[in-house]
């Protein structure tokens, strides 16, 4: 009698191995940030946000760079796997780019606009990070109200790359226009480090999230395409 064939399955998959390895990089950065890192003498403990709020711009512009290559090559090959990576990209650098701007704001707050109490300063780097959220917000919003999926992926492609204008005026606008946003940071080896190692981690955290939402988008593709064959067979 034949026996079934055992499929190997490999033990630790590319997303488990990505969790686990995220889960703990993050453990050991949030103990280097708050037991290792040193006071910084002017701005106190506060500072210490300086080690998470870095690497979720940075990630972030990783996030719309990505969305910027995969929309000039769905525009180019209409692959879908290109529209499917760009749009899970918005969506993480979306968030990240919210994260960015809400630790800021904290540090801010709690610095250079300590004396004036207010939470908000139209500040040109905060400013173009927020003109940049909402670019890639609009670039969701036209993928969600467009007449269909092709339509959208087209239309959000252009959206894409335009909008990554954006990230290198995000990037220069300290240097550009005179504000408070610091534009040199003088860090000791061991802060050095320690930003380096939460790059590293949220790099982790950003291939995790963009892995996962384009298997999302893989399987509400198959899904659509499963009802549209359902509907054609009851015709």
């Amino acid at each position: 009698m034949a026996t079934a064939e055992r499929v190997k399955q490999p033990l630790l998959s590319l997303t488990n191995a990505l969790i686990v390895l995220g889960a703990v990089l993050m453990v050991v950065d949030l103990y280097l940030i708050f037991m290792v890192a040193p006071t910084e003498s002017s701005m106190g403990d506060v500072q210490r946000i300086f080690y998470i709020h870095l690497p979720l711009a940075i990630m972030s512009f990783l996030a719309f760079f990505i969305v910027f290559l995969a929309s000039i090559a769905y525009l180019i090959c209409r692959d879908e796997k290109w529209d499917r990576l760009a749009h899970a990209s918005a969506e993480v650098g979306v968030m990240f780019v919210g994260l960015a701007l809400i630790t800021g704001i904290i540090w801010a707050r709690a610095t250079w606009w300590s004396i004036t109490g207010q939470w908000w300063d139209w500040e040109p780097k905060l400013t173009t990070t927020l003109i940049l959220g909402f670019i890639y917000v609009a670039y969701l919003m036209v993928r969600a109200f467009a007449a269909n999926r092709s339509q959208g992926a087209m239309y959000s492609a252009v959206v894409g790359i335009i909008g990554f204008v954006d990230v290198p005026i995000v990037y220069r606008a300290a240097v550009w226009w005179r504000g408070t946003h610091p534009t040199d940071i003088q860090l000791e080896p061991i802060m050095q480090g320690i930003l380096l190692f939460s790059f590293l981690t949220f790099l982790v955290l950003f291939l995790y999230l963009v892995k996962e939402r384009m298997a999302l988008r893989g399987l509400a593709d198959q899904v659509r395409m499963l009802r549209f064959s359902i509907r054609r067979a009851d015709q």
